[in-house]
């Protein structure tokens, strides 16, 4: 006979009060934030110091454009991935936790995508700098459907395979 047929319960999750899971989501939301914080600020260091290297003034104008689009969305994606902490600072006391943690959420969702694009343009402009071969195109694409698997694909099949309906 199965738990729920004796009557045990059979519940999952957390018995916690939306307070409660709020304070906790925004703890897990942080850790994961540094993580993804701590690349975009490496990766937008490093391309902030291009444009002053010798070689700069020698990359052709469509890897010049490149180069500019990149350096945008490392700095679009390190104020989103910041942003949360703003958020949480600004909102700090005001009791609205669990409409904060949603929309930390979000601004660390689209930090993610904006991240994704610069490292892909990042990719990009080395690898056409690097080589001039006519795969890169198709290296790059290799890559961001990757990253596309790793980041979106496998966590959204976990989830949907294993949340309960």
């Amino acid at each position: 006979m199965s738990d729920a047929e004796q009557g045990v319960n059979t519940r999952r999750g957390r018995d916690e009060t939306a307070e409660e899971r709020a304070d906790r989501m925004w703890t897990e939301l942080i850790q994961e934030i540094r993580v993804a914080q701590m690349g975009v600020q490496i990766l937008f260091g490093f391309l902030l110091t291009v444009v002053f290297t010798p070689m700069y003034a020698t990359l052709s104008d469509t890897d010049q454009t490149i180069y500019i689009v990149t350096v945008v969305l490392g700095a679009c994606a390190t104020g989103a991935l910041i942003g949360p902490v703003s958020l949480h600072r600004l909102v700090s006391g005001r009791r609205i936790k669990p409409q904060a943690v949603r929309w930390a959420s979000r601004l660390t969702m689209l930090g993610l995508l904006l991240l994704l694009a610069t490292t892909s343009a990042s990719l990009l402009l080395i690898l056409r700098v690097a080589t001039h071969d006519d795969f890169v195109p198709y290296l790059v694409a290799g890559v961001v459907c990757w990253y596309l698997l790793c980041w979106f694909g496998l966590p959204l099949w976990t989830r949907y395979r294993h949340t309960t309906r």
